[in-house]
């Protein structure tokens, strides 16, 4: 696992994560985490090759998935597919707790047939976006217990697997159960974001403009609009802006360059935009973040949420 990169979800150019494994030489991440406002994994829209699990410990918070707005309470879990568009975020101000694991399909390919009949199946299937378990749901306890067991098997391959194997089998009965996900059907939208995001993401550090990032998918303005209210429910100015207080924040973190440096790094005109612009996203002025990081750092944490008492973060 890097370090430098708990607490944020680190991008490649095309918006895809880079999932920060607890151990390079296996593809999976499994995290008690946290979540409270202004944390930086919070409202991050990001997608990645492997499956995403979560299960809510206390607490509630929502998860967007391509656009839908699902509500966790406790005991609830989520499965995302490969490659969905999501994100996770709090409500009312509330904060929540929750056993997180991202981990390969590869994992569970021990073999072609078994990659054929029992893997492809569902992550190549785009009315597959998401599968919830929750409420009185015959497999809803089974897979909150085995979500529950992960943290203490994180650097045990073997026992990852096993239970990968078991998730990933009452993943199959549910989806075989209830035809997928009944609530939502894949959307066609989903490549204009990506698209957008792409852009934003080669390009936050010169002028965007709202014509450049809807250009950039071939759309009109009001449906580039439409489409980010739809997948973020902000504007994509807002998301710009969003985006670029996280590049801020990791040049804090990783103590690469002055704030004046930073702000023409990262597209702002200047130290005080960059600073109002930080404020509003994360809660506390550059200074104070970088401050706060380098206490965490040393004491072997990283910088949580504002008014957090410590905790473990997460990967969204």
């Amino acid at each position: 696992m890097n370090r430098d990169a708990m607490g944020l979800i680190v991008k490649r150019d095309d918006g895809s994560e880079i999932v920060n494994y607890d151990d390079q030489s296996f593809p999976s991440y499994i995290y008690d985490g946290w979540i409270e406002p202004n944390a930086p994994w919070e409202r991050v829209p990001h997608f990645h090759e492997d499956i995403e699990m979560m299960t809510v410990k206390s607490g509630k918070l929502m998860y967007s998935v391509n656009g839908k707005n699902l509500l966790l309470n406790e005991g609830d879990t989520i499965f995302i597919n490969s490659n969905q568009i999501h994100y996770n975020y709090c409500i009312d101000g509330g904060s929540a707790t929750y056993v997180i694991f991202v981990a390969h399909p590869s994992i569970l390919m021990s073999s072609v047939p078994v990659e054929m009949q029992a893997i492809r199946p569902i992550i190549d299937n785009p009315d597959i976006p998401y599968i919830r378990f929750r409420y009185k749901n015959e497999f809803t306890e089974a897979v909150r217990n085995i979500m529950h067991s992960l943290p203490e098997k994180r650097h045990d391959p073997f026992e990852i697997t096993l239970s990968f194997f078991r998730i990933w089998d009452l993943i199959r009965k549910q989806s075989a159960c209830y035809g997928a996900t009944k609530e939502v059907a894949s959307d066609p939208h989903m490549r204009y974001f990506k698209m957008m995001n792409r852009y934003i993401t080669e390009s936050y550090a010169g002028q965007v403009t709202l014509d450049n990032i809807a250009q950039s998918a071939g759309i009109s303005r009001s449906l580039c609009n439409t489409i980010f209210k739809d997948y973020v429910n902000e504007s994509p100015v807002t998301y710009l802006m969003r985006f670029r207080a996280r590049k801020v924040a990791e040049h804090l973190r990783s103590n690469s360059g002055t704030l004046t440096e930073i702000a023409a790094m990262t597209g702002f005109g200047g130290t005080s935009y960059m600073s109002e612009t930080f404020r509003k996203f994360f809660g506390m002025s550059p200074s104070d973040y970088k401050k706060k990081y380098r206490e965490i750092s040393a004491s072997g944490g990283y910088v949580p949420a504002p008014g957090a008492g410590g905790g473990a973060g997460a990967t969204g």
